[in-house]
């Protein structure tokens, strides 16, 4: 297991990919708002909305103090929108609870609005150098193949990748940091899911998967592969766009493009629902004061 953390952090010093949230300058609120964006969306698209919004609210009370449209407007097409609701509301819990200033015990973060498990241990990481299981979908798959030696993990976390993850995090603060890091970005990089470029692997000689002969993933079957086009998930992208866009109160007849009449109610209502949208006096559509 040593020898594992050692070859990837090694590997990691010279692969790590030149990001702003792991500038020397990040500021644990900058390093928060990144895991926030980063949940179920690529790097290439977090960045740009990343610095703009650090630009625009460079701390917790700056957010904490803007119009829920203004929000809303900024977080743009980064998808899951809700995100963005859940980021103010945290925001104004570490003004209102930590003197704005974000925590760093686990106990705190874990109590913030959006924040679980996964955000806390890395908001502890790579915000404040401290030990903690930072485990997502890169380090599950790097744990699966290394050293199970499978070619996927179980489609949901088990209590098994759990206790490994905890065996394999170094006891000190700052290689347990670094480790979470480096391990994260080799199956972002490298241990990918679906072309892993082995010959890159800083661990190909000693990959359970490879030395097993890359046997096939045992889960397939149970694996859904969630289609996008004609879902509610669309049509509400449609109907937030439209919003962001507009100036004024949008009518529900330019809004028909965006899907079939009932699916467009349904979504409608589900984006009132959860706060993304409210309607005037008039039952025209516009983006939350």
């Amino acid at each position: 297991m040593q020898e594992l953390v050692e070859r990837v952090t090694a590997w990691y010093e010279d692969a790590a990919r030149d990001l702003p949230w792991r500038a020397t300058d990040r500021t644990p609120w900058g390093v928060l708002v990144s895991e926030v964006m980063l949940q179920q969306t690529p790097v290439v698209r977090v960045e740009p909305v990343w610095r703009e919004w650090m630009e625009r609210w460079p701390t917790p009370a700056d957010l904490a103090a803007a119009p829920t449209a203004d929000v809303l407007r900024a977080w743009g097409r980064l998808g899951y929108p809700r995100r963005a609701l859940r980021l103010a509301d945290c925001a104004r819990a570490v003004v209102e609870g930590h003197d704005g200033l974000v925590p760093s015990d686990e106990v705190s973060l874990l109590a913030l609005p959006g924040v679980g498990e996964y955000t806390a241990a890395a908001v502890r990481a790579f915000a404040f150098g401290r030990r903690a299981v930072v485990v997502d979908t890169n380090v599950r798959r790097v744990q699966a193949r290394a050293v199970t030696g499978v070619a996927l993990p179980a489609p949901s976390y088990t209590a098994a990748e759990r206790r490994l993850a905890t065996s394999l995090a170094p006891d000190d603060d700052a290689t347990a940091s670094a480790w979470a890091a480096a391990s994260m970005e080799l199956g972002a990089l490298v241990c990918t899911a679906r072309a892993p470029r082995c010959e890159a692997c800083p661990l190909r000689s000693t990959c359970a998967w490879r030395l097993a002969g890359f046997p096939a993933d045992e889960h397939a079957a149970r694996r859904r592969t969630q289609a996008w086009e004609g879902t509610d998930r669309q049509v509400r992208g449609r109907v937030m766009a439209a919003l962001r866009g507009a100036d004024v109160p949008v009518p529900r007849a330019l809004l028909t493009d965006a899907g079939p009449p009932a699916q467009l109610d349904r979504c409608l209502a589900g984006l009132v629902e959860d706060g993304l949208a409210e309607t005037d006096d008039a039952g025209r559509y516009l983006l939350p004061v």
